[in-house]
């Protein structure tokens, strides 16, 4: 029973560590801030969220300690983290941080555009 316990803890904690390797890649190899802000709220929200289950399942399974804050955490985690990142991303658009020249399609700009336009 010790060997499940520890393999239904280290799996969520592996996956949250890759996702988070994988945003610090991003945060280096991403070349513009929009990008950037996409890899660090999506990847990261994931990362934490691996670690955080990881740590609720050893208090629980482990100590035998329920403890409904880790819990509380990660639903705020998963409420503020990609609005976070969209409010950047949205303030830096308005700021006139330009896109990378790789970028295809500038929809918010479109919209801007068609609602200036039926004032």
């Amino acid at each position: 029973m010790e060997i499940l316990i520890n393999i239904l803890i280290a799996v969520p904690l592996i996956i949250g560590v890759v996702f988070t390797l994988v945003t610090a890649v991003g945060l280096l190899r991403f070349p513009d801030p929009y990008t950037r802000a996409h890899a660090a709220s999506k990847s990261a929200t994931v990362g934490v969220l691996g670690i955080l289950v990881s740590v609720f399942l050893h208090f629980w399974l482990v100590e035998d300690h329920f403890n409904p804050r880790i819990l509380l955490g990660i639903a705020f985690l998963f409420i503020t983290a990609p609005v976070g990142g969209h409010m950047m991303a949205r303030a830096a658009y308005f700021a006139g941080v330009k896109p990378t020249s790789l970028t295809v399609k500038d929809e918010l700009k479109e919209d801007i555009e068609r609602q200036s336009g039926q004032h």
